[in-house]
């Protein structure tokens, strides 16, 4: 089955066909309007769209003293700042091809990454990046010169190859003269099928990729996803997600770039929350984890709340859950009905919304994985139109959108503008767009069994297009979608985001694929429990120790067997009900390798690594002693030693007849 967009596609871009072409419009369109802000010590530092081309154009001029050839490889890491953005349009104001870099990842990490693309320059935000790149240098020759945005502990770094941002701007002022035509000569000729940029991919099952995207890929998606929404040079976001990330790549360069709306960047991770309450973005994404989290400190708070406060905030969300929703799409509720949630949006929704930084929000979006319906539902009962895209580094990120009024927590939205979607016998989900990448750099082989020669490229998950509205449905990854050796269904991420609605529970790994019943190793949210424990006067001393406290597992318990009756009455995945548990004495870490930089399981390690833990949940072991690897902050390696419970659960008759009908 195929599928195309009921939105039409941007056709006529004129000369809008790079983003240092952007630039310019921007400039001519909106030059005193604020485009970037940074909040640093505590107050709100503002740039407009004329003030930041003027920064950039130092930058690339001072890209092109230090040797930078169009087509050479420059490097950007660190949190979000205006001024690494600005590093990332400079290189490409020249015809070098930024490559931003995850700013957690450890130094290995980044020497493959550097060394893969042949980094000339790296522009780094601090010495602790600094250090990584003088840790793997040695061994990776190409590298020249390393830029530092900030100053502090890098007096003593050797002067000739390193040098400051503000030197690389001095340097850039005085070679402008010289500079400035064969810069105008680049930008006159840049077209769509120039390098844009390149981003690496998580690597969930083997080395990052480099994904190569030109500027037709990351305008024309630019384009059609804001025409979707209606976005304008009035919208207000938040740089927040990491740089490396295509998502953050498109909302904080590309939509924007195209709208000219204005970028805001948080003083830091820790003060991200109150930042955001500060702004008030009218255009927000953020992955599932955000609002988990979110959703979390919520409902900790409520339960240090008064008795009368909690009742109220309890009687209102029963009724949000009824009729928020139904308003937020524009569909018939009674005047009662519309009074009872007004009353509720003045006492509860409204001040809860204005908490959370949320008041403003005129299209949220989330993506990256599965959201759990409950959670999805919760933010839409508030009148958040939260809503979900569905999209990948290869796609420039939009496959499908959720239109106004058409949201559903079971799909993923309508085919993008532009964008064709089709489903292939096994279930795979293909789709060919503007957006597609061009290649992965220096990786020939994995090009072609992404991207046929049509130009259909390969997603890698199983879902199907629901016939009636035309929404996209994702079960899973293609090669995590399995049955169970009864032949029904398993789909573990769908049961996954189901348990992780619980605050308590912080991750979840589901099991079971040719096996005869499904099971799950389960993370514990350190912050929800230990709030719970300091009320509940339970004294612990470590990670380990709470997640093996009874009444801990007693708690996960009532969890699981929730999910399994909320699994029994679907007829698709009846039959992934959880038969036995246990929780993890270690958070999954990605300095572990068990989670990617963008937070997503990497299963098949996981069952590996934890392969005794496996077997033993289903030899029928009550216990199981256990030894793991770990990783501390400085780099060292130890290991930590537990005995874990293994819990059964209650499960419920399943439709076999259903769950084998679907998945044959």
């Amino acid at each position: 089955m195929t599928a195309t967009s009921p939105v039409q596609a941007v056709t006529d871009f004129g000369d809008l066909v790079s983003l240092p072409k952007l630039l310019a419009r921007n400039v001519r369109s909106y030059g005193n309007k604020i485009a970037y802000r940074e909040k640093e010590y505590g107050i709100w530092q503002e740039w407009t769209w004329a003030q930041a081309a003027k920064v950039i154009e130092e930058l690339a001029s001072g890209l092109m003293a230090l040797g930078v050839q169009p087509g050479d490889h420059v490097a950007v890491v660190g949190r979000n700042r205006p001024a690494l953005y600005w590093s990332l349009l400079a290189a490409g104001h020249i015809g070098a091809i930024p490559v931003p870099l995850y700013q957690d990842a450890v130094a290995e990490e980044m020497e493959y990454v550097l060394e893969h693309c042949g980094a000339k320059v790296v522009i780094a935000e601090d010495q602790e990046q600094v250090d990584k790149v003088v840790e793997v240098s040695e061994r990776i020759h190409h590298l020249e010169s390393v830029v530092y945005y900030d100053p502090r502990g890098l007096r003593g770094y050797d002067g000739e190859r390193f040098l400051s941002f503000d030197e690389l701007r001095r340097r850039g002022r005085g070679a402008l003269a010289d500079n400035t035509p064969k810069m105008q000569t680049i930008v006159d000729q840049s077209n769509f099928d120039d390098v844009c940029v390149m981003l690496y991919t998580s690597g969930t099952t083997g080395k990052p990729k480099g994904v190569v995207l030109s500027n037709r890929n990351i305008i024309t998606t630019s384009a059609n996803s804001a025409i979707f929404d209606h976005l304008t040079h009035k919208e207000s976001t938040l740089a927040y997600l990491p740089m490396a990330w295509v998502g953050d790549f498109i909302f904080s360069v590309g939509q924007a770039m195209w709208c000219g709306f204005e970028i805001n960047c948080p003083e830091s991770a820790a003060t991200m929350q109150t930042d955001m309450r500060e702004i008030g973005p009218s255009y927000f994404f953020a992955p599932p984890r955000f609002f988990e989290t979110l959703l979390t400190s919520v409902m900790i708070r409520m339960e240090d709340a008064g008795r009368l406060k909690r009742g109220m905030f309890h009687a209102f969300m029963k009724h949000a859950r009824k009729v928020g929703p139904a308003l937020l799409d524009g569909k018939p509720v009674s005047g009662w009905n519309r009074f009872v949630y007004k009353l509720g949006d003045i006492l509860v929704y409204g001040p809860l919304k204005d908490a959370l930084g949320l008041s403003r929000v005129r299209v949220g979006y989330t993506a990256g994985e599965a959201i759990g319906p409950e959670i999805f539902a919760f933010y839409r009962s508030l009148g958040i139109n939260l809503k979900q895209l569905y999209g990948q580094t290869e796609a420039s990120v939009f496959i499908t959108q959720q239109p106004d009024g058409e949201v559903s927590d079971e799909t993923v939205g309508v085919v993008s503008p532009g964008v064709e979607l089709k489903i292939d016998e096994r279930g795979e989900v293909f789709y060919r767009s503007p957006g597609a990448f061009e290649e992965y750099y220096k990786n020939a082989d994995s090009t072609r069994d992404t991207k046929d020669p049509e130009g259909w490229v390969a997603t890698g998950d199983a879902g199907f297009i629901d016939e009636k509205t035309g929404h996209l449905r994702i079960l899973d990854r293609a090669k995590d979608v399995g049955k169970l050796s009864n032949g029904a269904l398993f789909a573990p991420k769908y049961v996954e985001n189901k348990l992780k609605f619980y605050p308590n529970i912080l991750e979840a790994v589901v099991i079971g694929a040719e096996r005869d019943m499904c099971t799950v190793m389960i993370n514990i949210d350190l912050y929800a429990l230990g709030n719970w424990a300091e009320r509940n006067n339970i004294a612990y001393a470590s990670y380990q120790e709470l997640a093996g406290h009874e009444r801990v597992y007693a708690m996960i318990k009532k969890h699981v067997e929730e999910v399994n009756e909320s699994l029994a009455g679907d007829d698709m995945l009846s039959g992934c009900q959880i038969h036995r548990f246990l929780v993890l004495h270690k958070e999954l870490d990605a300095d572990d390798g068990e989670l990617t930089r963008t937070r997503k399981v990497r299963r098949r390690v996981i069952e590996e690594k934890f392969h005794d833990l496996v077997t033993a949940l289903y030899d029928g072991s009550k216990q199981v002693s256990t030894e793991t690897e770990v990783t501390y902050e400085d780099g060292r390696k130890g290991s930590i030693k537990a005995t874990l419970k293994i819990e059964d659960t209650k499960t419920l008759a399943t439709q076999s007849a259903g769950a084998k009908g679907a998945a044959a």
